[in-house]
């Protein structure tokens, strides 16, 4: 039975851990599987709860966390290189950037036959200023050298690593889409939605849209409120926005809500009707999603984002800046609208247009689940990956 050490950067919200997590679960029993993690910042809102559904103990490694800090980032790779050593892996596959510079290093140190890496995004955009990402895309460079194969978890991102940013060859990367299980957001949304919309204290002739998500600067907020602003005054319907998540701009976001007068309100379940809640983070994303009309997203840069995936297998119509691999799950015109990243103009000209034509969102509601279930489901992950692992084991260059 081949071994595979996974390792994650921390148990943080997001696709990185579903990913972590199912393959975990599923490739058992053809694999044995050790989950390492690092640990999360405590603006962040834990994942654990989804390894805890599994069943699955994860290692942790006090010492590896998101910034850079030289002293724990050699105190983590000693203690990876220990567990190396200890577990013997036929294949060691890291997930993200500090899990992936930390690991792979070990990983060839000791002279595992099989290393693979999966970007989840990346931060050669949208990040760092210059100077730092030209640093950071020589690290890529040669950590790609050392990798047995790179998984790209988009088209687009298979584009943007090798033609745009050159970190390594195409033939080098494999495109794997993210893998989860969607069928909770496709089951019982009558139900969920008269419940949910109760306790959001939301009225029937009210349109509810959602934004889910870490709230920080990639993440670009600010482009959302500010085409809230721009859009209110013109819209006939009644508007409330749910803003699902927290993170590090909290406090300035809710700043730039007084600034745009525009009316908020805090609360899980909100005590009071505003313009827009801050729920903070959510556990029941299924639920959330069933109460809402649209779901939008206004990053600067993505990999593959879960909410706009969730969205879609619920039936929800997506509103969102053209970045990342977004393009690649999000078809213009038919399951959402697209805007170019930083299009304050036309990103608030798509949000009035969702929001206010019923019928368009019955439509492209009607078009979200056809296809999300199937192509982005955690059984085809697992399958995929499988097939992966044994092309590499038979041949890891």
């Amino acid at each position: 039975m081949p071994r595979v050490l996974r390792i994650i950067n921390r148990l943080n919200l997001g696709g990185p851990t579903y990913n972590a997590a199912y393959l975990t679960r599923y490739l058992a029993p053809e694999y044995e599987t050790l989950l390492v993690a690092g640990v999360k910042e405590k603006s962040e809102a834990s994942s654990e709860f989804i390894l805890n559904r599994m069943n699955i103990q994860p290692l942790f490694i006090e010492s590896m966390r998101r910034p850079i800090h030289p002293l724990r980032d050699r105190a983590a790779f000693k203690e990876i290189d220990r567990i190396i050593r200890d577990f013997k892996p036929d294949i060691v596959h890291t997930h993200a950037a500090k899990a992936g510079a930390l690991g792979r290093l070990a990983a060839k140190r000791n002279g595992i036959p099989v290393v693979v890496h999966t970007f989840h995004g990346h931060v050669f955009h949208s990040y760092f200023n210059p100077v730092k990402t030209r640093a950071f895309l020589s690290i890529e460079r040669y950590l790609a050298r050392q990798s047995s194969r790179i998984i790209a978890i988009s088209e687009k991102q298979k584009r943007e690593l090798t033609s745009e940013h050159q970190v390594c060859e195409a033939e080098k990367v494999s495109v794997i889409p993210l893998g989860f299980d969607l069928d909770r957001f496709a089951q019982d949304k009558v139900q969920k939605r008269s419940r949910m919309r109760d306790l959001f204290l939301l009225d029937s002739d009210e349109v509810a849209m959602g934004i889910i998500g870490r709230l920080v600067p990639v993440k670009n907020h600010a482009l959302f409120f500010e085409a809230i602003e721009r859009i209110r005054p013109k819209l006939k319907k009644k508007l409330r926005v749910f803003v699902v998540g927290d993170g590090e701009m909290m406090q300035s976001l809710q700043a730039l809500c007084r600034k745009l007068n525009l009316e908020y309100t805090v609360g899980n379940p909100p005590e009071e009707k505003a313009l827009i809640t801050f729920t903070s983070w959510m556990r029941n994303i299924d639920d959330v999603t069933a109460a809402m009309d649209l779901i939008a997203l206004s990053s600067l840069n993505e990999g593959t984002p879960v909410s706009l995936i969730e969205a879609q297998a619920a039936g929800k119509p997506v509103v969102s800046t053209r970045v990342g691999g977004i393009e690649d799950i999000v078809e213009h015109g038919k399951t959402g609208l697209l805007s170019d990243s930083g299009d304050l103009e036309n990103f608030a000209a798509n949000l009035y247009r969702m929001i206010e034509y019923e019928e368009m969102r019955r439509e492209y509601a009607a078009n979200c689940s056809e296809s999300i279930l199937q192509r982005f489901g955690y059984q085809r992950l697992v399958a995929d990956m499988d097939r992966l692992y044994r092309r590499l084991l038979q041949n890891p260059a």
